[in-house]
């Protein structure tokens, strides 16, 4: 069983260190990977932090703009992977992670692989920021402000700024702990969550003028192509938030969003309000994620998509 003085171990004695995240990342996702990078630098370690492609919308965040798309090198003393419940999300880039002498797994997704040498994963956590807290304080991190933006902004963005269900009276003490490194949460929240790009904006739209509901309502269900993407002249990111739509309107139980990949693959995200696990959902097509959002890839045409997700949804759907 992994233990923080596992992580401490293997971080203190490790002279490169390479941090990695999932495909399309969330806040979270970026909030963790950054966190964890200028906790590093701070230790005085060589780290370098890997993320392709993210939203531009997290730029603000401190060491953004040291962020690379690939490697300096092809083995590290030690990997590390934040907010991934699986090595095959890894951003294309597992090969970081296998070919390292050591690695650890810090996550909350429910279902985890486990697939690091130490995995310190806590699927009962509103967000992977708030596990790393944990984790920084066993290291003797500082939580300065550049720190504490990054953390502050994968939990505002995972718990829907604190309105989800996995939020607890932990989180809101990790919050106020946060606020003492002097970040400003309006602020964070502001661009974290309420900012939208214009082409989200006009993605949003062309959404909402295609969503269906379905079974008597409890379903909701829309799409995004490649075409649309290329009209409004759209970037990595500009689809995110679309599908929480569907889950805020009235009636609705579960919330399916398809966003084209490629020519015959797109990308499923599932949101859920009181009952259903739509992870479970997610798992059957390949997937996962957590009880309230989830996701996973499918090939074909959005009609035919569209059938056999609601095939299955409709089983887990309530009179």
């Amino acid at each position: 069983m992994t233990t923080l003085d596992n992580i401490v171990e293997e971080v203190k004695k490790a002279e490169s260190i390479v941090i990695l995240t999932h495909e399309s990342p969330d806040g979270d996702a970026v909030g963790s990977a950054l966190a964890m990078y200028n906790a590093l630098k701070q230790l005085g370690k060589n780290a370098d932090v890997i993320v392709p492609k993210y939203s531009r919308i997290f730029k603000y965040l401190p060491g953004a703009e040291e962020i690379l798309t690939e490697g300096k090198k092809e083995q590290y003393d030690l990997a590390i992977s934040l907010d991934c419940g699986s090595m095959d999300r890894l951003n294309g880039w597992q090969s970081y992670f296998v070919n390292a002498k050591t690695s650890i797994n810090i996550d909350h997704h429910t279902k985890n692989s486990m697939f690091g040498d130490f995995n310190y994963v806590d699927p009962a956590s509103p967000a992977c920021c708030q596990i790393l807290i944990i984790v920084l304080e066993a290291l003797n991190i500082k939580i300065t402000k550049e720190i504490g933006t990054c953390l502050l902004t994968g939990i505002i963005t995972d718990t829907g700024g604190f309105k989800y269900q996995g939020v607890t009276s932990e989180t809101f003490q990790f919050v106020a702990w946060l606020l003492q490194s002097g970040i400003n949460v309006s602020e964070i929240y502001q661009k974290a969550l309420q900012i939208k790009t214009k082409a989200n904006y006009e993605l949003t739209k062309i959404a909402m003028n295609r969503m269906e509901f379905l079974e008597n309502g409890k379903i909701a269900f829309t799409y995004i192509t490649l075409n649309d993407e290329e009209e409004v002249k759209a970037e990595e990111g500009d689809h995110e938030g679309i599908v929480e739509i569907g889950r805020d309107i009235e009636g609705v139980e579960v919330s399916i969003f398809l966003h084209q990949k490629d020519e015959k693959t797109y990308k499923v995200s599932f949101r859920s309000n009181n009952y259903v696990n739509v992870s479970d959902v997610a798992t059957i097509f390949g997937g996962g994620g957590h009880i309230r959002a989830a996701g996973c890839k499918m090939t074909g045409i959005p009609e035919q998509i569209k059938t056999n997700l609601v095939a299955q949804v409709k089983k887990l759907l309530r009179d």
